[in-house]
Order: C-alpha cells, then sequence, then structure tokens
C-alpha cells in the first residue's frame, strides 16, 4: 500500500461526499474522528498499524451493539450498524483463511510449548504470537477460542 491509511480514509471521504452516500460518509467521518482523537491523545502521527488497530476496535463495538440490537428486536438499528462494519471492513487487510488461522495457531501453540510454558501462561504467550502474525487479518476474539480449545 502506497499510500498511507489515513490518506485513503480521507480520499474515501471526499467520494462519498461527491456520490453523496450520506451514511456512507457518517462512518468514514466518524472512523476519522477517533484517528484524530488518538493522534491528538498521543501526540504523534499514527501509523498503519495503529489505525488499523482502531479499525479493528471499532468493528469489534459494531459486532458488540449488532449483538444487543438483535436480542432488543431493533433489527433496522443492527442492519445500519452492519453497512457501517461493512464500510469499516473496506480498511482492513485480505483475512487469513481458516487454514492459515489453524497453522498459526498450531505453530504458536508448538513453540510455547517448546519453552516448556503450559497452563494458563501458555495462553497469554501463545495469544500473543498469533497476534502478531495475524493482526487485522483475523478476528482475535475468534482465534482466543479456538486456542483455548486447544490448550485445554
Amino acid at each position: 500500500m502506497s499510500d498511507s491509511l489515513n490518506q485513503t480514509i480521507s480520499d474515501e471521504i471526499k467520494k462519498a461526499m461527491r456520490a453523496k452516500q450520506s451514511e456512507r460518509l457518517g462512518t468514514l467521518r466518524f472512523l476519522q474522528a477517533a484517528i484524530k482523537q488518538k493522534e491528538v491523545d498521543e501526540r504523534t502521527e499514527l501509523s498503519n498499524d495503529d489505525i488499523l488497530a482502531i479499525i479493528e476496535k471499532q468493528i469489534k463495538q459494531r459486532k458488540e451493539s449488532i449483538a444487543a440490537y438483535e436480542k432488543a428486536g431493533r433489527t433496522e438499528t443492527a442492519e445500519a450498524e452492519k453497512a457501517e462494519m461493512q464500510v469499516l471492513a473496506e480498511f482492513l487487510p485480505e483475512q487469513a483463511s481458516p487454514e492459515e488461522m489453524i497453522a498459526v495457531i498450531t505453530a504458536a501453540i508448538e513453540e510455547v510449548a517448546a519453552q516448556g510454558v503450559s497452563g494458563a501462561p501458555a495462553m497469554g504467550k501463545a495469544m500473543a504470537i498469533i497476534k502478531q502474525k495475524l493482526a487485522g487479518r483475523a478476528d482475535m476474539s475468534e482465534l482466543s477460542k479456538q486456542l483455548k480449545a486447544r490448550l485445554m
């Protein structure tokens, strides 16, 4: 990716404004505001990895909101959240395949076992390895569940 993710998001905001896509524009502006807030808080320009972390966090929030809205029977609001989640997902790298996720989990378990770590501490060490290899490319909560099932 030659452009920074921040620039790509700015370009997409301009396109959405020109195309009069108000829902998409709102989501993108909300994302840009979150990025700017983090830059102001930390007094630094964010890297693409930092921006990806913000996007992942916002997608996670949308998933939680969708579950709550569907449980409350508010399907229209849940659909709006799903649409926002799709807009945010456009900026994530290509998602890892299930086979790749299994391979990374297996490799992490083997690496942790080679260090002689087992039980609960193995979970934390293995997740650190997995997160490093699959950050932004897989749902970490899902990977955590799969890892826990394999370790326990």
